[in-house]
Order: C-alpha cells, then structure tokens, then sequence
C-alpha cells in the first residue's frame, strides 16, 4: 500500500491517523509516517484498511432518512 492509497482509505472511512494508531494500539506516530512514506505499511494492515474502504464506498450511508426542510412539512 502506498502513503497515498493509505491516506486515501483513510479518508473514504471518515478516519484520522491517530484514530487508525488508537483502533490499531499503535503510536500515531507509526501511522503519521506511514502516511508519509516513512517505513513499510504491513500487509494485514493493508488488506484490512482496502478491506473497509471498499465496503465503504460500496454502502455509503442512507440518504433518505433525513427530514424534509421545514417549507415542506408546512405544506
């Protein structure tokens, strides 16, 4: 995995470098170099993180539970 597919599975999953370091009871400093190109990101990490993100892109979240603009309900 490169830092920027790294960074970019970070951001289809709405997570931070520290949040990912927390999830994975790591240093954040181990995922801010990761995201940097500093040192190796592990494969099961990888898989893990391409894993998520694919499954996040494919499911977005529900749209169409969110209320009608006030105008609307008025009517």
């Amino acid at each position: 995995m490169t830092p920027d597919r790294f960074r970019k599975c970070l951001d289809v999953l709405g997570w931070s470098q520290r949040g990912v370091a927390d999830t994975l009871g790591c240093a954040d400093s181990l995922t801010r170099g990761w995201a940097r190109g500093k040192g190796t990101i592990p494969a099961d990490v990888a898989a893990w993180l391409e894993d998520r993100a694919r499954h996040a892109e494919a499911t977005p979240p529900p749209q169409d539970w969110r209320r009608r603009p006030a105008l609307e309900r008025a009517a």
